[in-house]
């Protein structure tokens, strides 16, 4: 293959590590300080050129790598993904040593037999905590437990039976767990790092939302550095906090920072290989055919037209994805910030989102970092003006006509 297209090759280990690292840092909403400080800001910090700097900020672990700080005159591309993971959470403690638990946004099947990993505050020492291996999610104990709806599969299990089974014994089991220090609220993460798969360049595991939009963002920067960094245009690498709750985080970072152009990058679904879904006509996405570029909702048919632009000059793979009211990505971090700027969500499609066995393709991956870096450069080649980009808004008004191919002949010439 050639040297001119790197997402169509095989990842190189060095870089699939470094993918492997940041998947597996336990970030769990609100705590995503693990995947923030213990390994992006390390690594931006090991490629950013002199000049460029690390934002932090006071209400949450986000971090951002800005390669001009202080230029606010200069036209501004902010790119977003975010570190935390859905996590579980403590609910209450039974009796019999039941650690009952919610499902947040997993499918409630999914997770059954699944080992975990439990975070704990130590209660005699707030700010510190402790990790818990070793646990696995159940539900109903056995199938010979399970009333005939659900050995049938005519009936599914319900978020409030799922609890995490520690093997807890003897006398006392409430006590037993209570003297650990777990309580109410802790966190839980399934227990699966990612590993290469069985057909050549994909991989599987835990958390590729949005472990790999961290991932995406982080190289982008490191791509620019490399390349010399910009003259004309501004980039924010932001790792954003509480996306799977609302994104809070991305707009925060929004509105403190008010870039003029966001892209959010995130996983997307592949829909060609999703079960039973045939009837719903969804939009033909599908792993290995490269990224997806979201068309709709508040998108900015402008800031795509330079993706699309260069994706076709660098022959990139892409994949236009259809979204309505909302991407569902921190490409809305502009929107919900209320803060003018032109936004679009790149993406990758997966399967088994938000399971213990998602599958990804790196290629599609690289081909999201290639195509976001190559269209920054593009913008700084253009030298844009942030008072006047972009000014040629589509005027669907002057849309030329594409004529009827039958032959019918035109209205002026009937009415001769």
């Amino acid at each position: 293959m050639s040297d001119a297209k790197p997402w169509a090759q095989s990842m190189p280990e060095n870089q699939f590590k470094r993918m492997r690292d940041i998947l597996a840092a336990p970030s769990p909403v609100g705590l995503e300080g693990a995947m923030t400080y213990g390994v992006l800001k390390p690594y931006f910090e090991s490629y950013m050129p002199d000049g460029w700097a690390v934002r932090q900020f006071t209400g949450n672990a986000g971090i951002v790598l800005d390669s001009d700080p202080g230029a606010d005159d200069k036209f501004t591309v902010m790119v977003i993904g975010h570190a935390d993971k859905i996590r579980m959470q403590v609910r209450s403690i039974g009796e019999d040593g039941k650690i009952w638990i919610n499902s947040d946004s997993f499918l409630p099947m999914t997770l059954l037999g699944n080992k975990v990993q439990m975070f704990s505050e130590d209660p005699d020492n707030p700010g510190n905590y402790r990790t818990l291996n070793g646990g696995t999610v159940e539900a109903i104990g056995a199938i010979h437990f399970a009333d005939r709806a659900l050995r049938s599969g005519e009936s599914g299990i319900k978020p409030e039976q799922l609890y995490v089974e520690l093997g807890i014994h003897g006398e006392n089991k409430k006590e037993q767990i209570e003297k650990l220090g777990i309580r109410p609220g802790d966190s839980i993460l399934l227990d699966r790092k990612i590993e290469r798969g069985f057909a050549p360049d994909t991989f599987s595991g835990a958390y590729l939302d949005n472990g790999l939009g961290c991932f995406v963002t982080a190289e982008v920067g490191r791509e620019i550095a490399e390349a010399g960094g910009l003259d004309n245009v501004r980039v924010l690498c932001a790792i954003a906090t509480h996306e799977e709750i609302g994104r809070f985080g991305s707009r925060v970072m929004a509105g403190e920072m008010e870039p003029d152009a966001i892209i959010g990058t995130d996983v997307n679904h592949d829909y060609v290989a999703a079960p039973n879904l045939g009837d719903k006509r969804p939009v033909e996405l599908e792993m290995g055919e490269g990224f997806t570029m979201s068309v709709g909702s508040i998108v900015s048919e402008q800031l795509n037209q330079v993706v699309e632009s260069t994706a076709r000059e660098f022959d990139i793979p892409l994949q236009r994805d259809m979204v309505g009211r909302d991407t569902g990505t921190d490409g809305m971090a502009g929107a919900l910030a209320s803060i003018d700027a032109a936004a679009t969500s790149i993406g990758y499609p997966i399967r088994n989102m938000h399971t213990v066995s998602e599958l990804g393709y790196t290629g599609d991956v690289l081909a999201a970092v290639h195509v976001i870096a190559k269209s920054i450069q593009s913008l700084d080649s253009q030298d844009p003006d942030r008072d006047k980009w972009p000014v040629d808004y589509p005027r669907l008004d002057k849309a030329s006509s594409l004529s009827h191919q039958g032959g019918h002949e035109s209205d002026e010439e009937d009415s001769e």
